[in-house]
């Protein structure tokens, strides 16, 4: 146990290094580089999306010591994402605008990105899943005998697995709408499980990592996550909560990631967390005036 307690606080610092140092040199590129990833707050204001790249750097740093899924999921949902700030439209929102838009024959980079989550999230499961089947990993055993007993790596269990891991991609763009607001939310999630030895511990430990090192520019209204970091958050934290196990276990968060995803198109987070007093705290802490 010790050793993974080591091994996870060795990623924390490797994937938070990561992350600011390439969000620093991305703010020494010429402007023409900057420019595509330049975009507008809430309030107004003038904030780069290179905190995404940069993130997803941290988490790739970090993935080193989590192992390939973790790096698939990082990569790859950071590139889908990229896909989407650089080249996407703003037309259609949403889970709903896509499946509109496509129905009318418009193929969206938004859709593209949901179908390449989707891939995403099934790859990086059954990589997970076959490195389970062929290997105990330090810190990652099954919380109890029963766990053990349930675990799965059929292929049902596997697509649920990567259909909640694609979920978690987009659940947490949508948090991305508040200085902090997002990472806030990826490190509440990742942090109970490094701080005891879960399955996804390491794969948490990257989350926590990548977050802490660019929470800074978030929360002082320069920077933001945009799509290509809260998709690689996201999925790195989604392969985290799924890593080893069972079936029902997966279901469960997908029913939540699902219940939650639907009801943001009728229901705004931001007016509930701000009519919430003990969330409006936690949202609000540490987050500058602008």
């Amino acid at each position: 146990m010790a050793g993974s307690a080591g091994r996870a606080l060795l990623t924390v610092g490797a994937a938070a290094l990561g992350a600011a140092a390439a969000y620093a040199a991305a703010r020494t590129l010429p402007e023409r580089s900057r420019q595509p990833w330049a975009r507008t707050n809430h309030a107004g204001r003038p904030v780069t999306l290179l905190e995404g790249p940069a993130h997803a750097a941290g988490l790739a740093t970090g993935a080193v010591l989590a192992g390939p899924p973790t790096m698939v999921a990082a990569v790859a949902a950071a590139s889908l994402g990229a896909l989407d700030d650089l080249v996407g439209n703003t037309t259609s929102k949403g889970l709903k605008g896509h499946l509109r838009a496509a129905a009318q024959g418009q193929v969206t980079t938004g859709l593209l990105k949901i179908v390449g989550l989707g891939v995403t999230g099934a790859v990086t499961v059954a990589l997970a899943d076959r490195r389970a089947r062929s290997t105990r990993w330090a810190g990652s055993a099954p919380d109890s005998a029963a766990d053990t007993a349930a675990y799965s790596t059929g292929v049902t269990s596997t697509l649920v697995g990567g259909a909640a891991v694609a979920g978690m991609a987009n659940l947490l763009n949508l948090f991305d709408l508040r200085p902090g607001r997002a990472l806030k939310v990826g490190m509440l999630v990742a942090a109970p499980m490094v701080l005891r030895p879960t399955p996804g511990r390491i794969g948490a430990a990257a989350a926590v990592g990548a977050s802490l090192g660019v929470l800074r520019p978030d929360l002082t209204g320069e920077a933001m996550l945009g799509d290509t970091g809260a998709n690689a958050l996201g999925a790195v934290l989604g392969l985290a909560l799924v890593e080893r196990r069972p079936t029902r276990t997966r279901l469960a968060l997908l029913t939540v990631v699902a219940a939650l995803t639907l009801a943001s198109e009728k229901v705004s987070f931001t007016k509930v967390i701000e009519s919430t007093p003990v969330l409006r705290e936690i949202d609000g802490w540490g987050r500058a005036s602008r």
